[in-house]
C-alpha cells in the first residue's frame, strides 16, 4: 500500500512529516553542529548547503518507490531533526535518527524513533529492522534497546564526517521483542 506524500506521524510532542526543499537551511543549521554530524556515517562536515538540498530532493523519489521514509521531526513548527527508515527491501529496513543538540535530553529522539519503529513494523509491515550507532554515542544504543533491538556486533566503518574509521555498534529488531 503506497504511503501518500502528505502522510504524518503524530506523537505527544512531535509532528513527523516528509521533508521539503524549504527545510534545507534548517537541516544545514543542525548539521553544522559537530556533535550531530560526527555521529553520522555519510554526511560531510562541515556541511554544504547544496549537498543538503540535493539530499532533500532525493526524498520524494525514495518515498514514492517505498525505499525510504525520512521524517522531519517538528516541534512548534520548527524542524529539530530527522527520524527515518531507509534501505527498505525484502521486508526489512534500517532505522535512524538525529536531533538538534538544543533538544537533547528531553526524550524527543526516543519519541520519534518509537513512532517510526511503529510505522515501519505496522504500516509498512517490515519484519526486520537494523540500526547502528557510533560506539562513542551510547545514548543512541539505549534508545534502540528500549525499542526492543538487540545488539548483534561491532564493526569499524569509515565516517565521512570524521574522516576516520570509527567503531560502530549494530543492532537488529526481528519481531521477537516488543518496544
Amino acid at each position: 500500500m503506497p504511503v501518500p506524500p502528505d502522510f504524518q506521524l503524530l506523537t505527544r510532542r512531535l509532528v513527523l512529516r516528509a521533508f521539503t526543499a524549504a527545510d534545507a537551511q534548517r537541516v544545514f543549521e543542525i548539521r553544522s553542529h559537530w556533535d550531530v554530524t560526527r555521529m553520522l556515517v555519510f554526511p560531510a562536515y562541515p556541511p554544504v548547503l547544496d549537498d543538503i538540498t540535493a539530499w532533500l530532493e532525493e526524498h520524494a523519489a525514495e518515498w514514492r518507490a517505498g525505499t525510504a521514509y525520512r521524517f522531519a521531526m517538528v516541534v512548534d513548527g520548527k524542524v529539530i531533526g530527522c527520524a527515518d527508515v531507509d534501505e527498505i527491501r525484502d521486508g526489512s529496513g534500517e532505522l535512524g535518527y538525529w536531533l538538534d543538540p538544543d533538544y537533547w535530553g528531553q526524550g524527543l529522539a526516543s519519541e520519534a524513533a518509537a513512532a517510526v519503529h511503529r510505522f515501519a513494523t505496522g504500516t509498512l509491515g517490515l519484519r526486520r529492522l537494523e540500526a547502528g550507532h557510533a560506539a562513542d554515542n551510547p545514548a543512541s544504543g539505549r534508545i534502540l534497546v528500549r525499542l526492543g533491538f538487540r545488539w548483534v556486533e561491532d564493526r569499524t566503518v569509515w565516517y565521512r564526517s570524521r574522516q576516520a574509521v570509527v567503531a560502530r555498534r549494530y543492532y537488529v529488531f526481528d519481531g521477537n521483542g516488543e518496544p
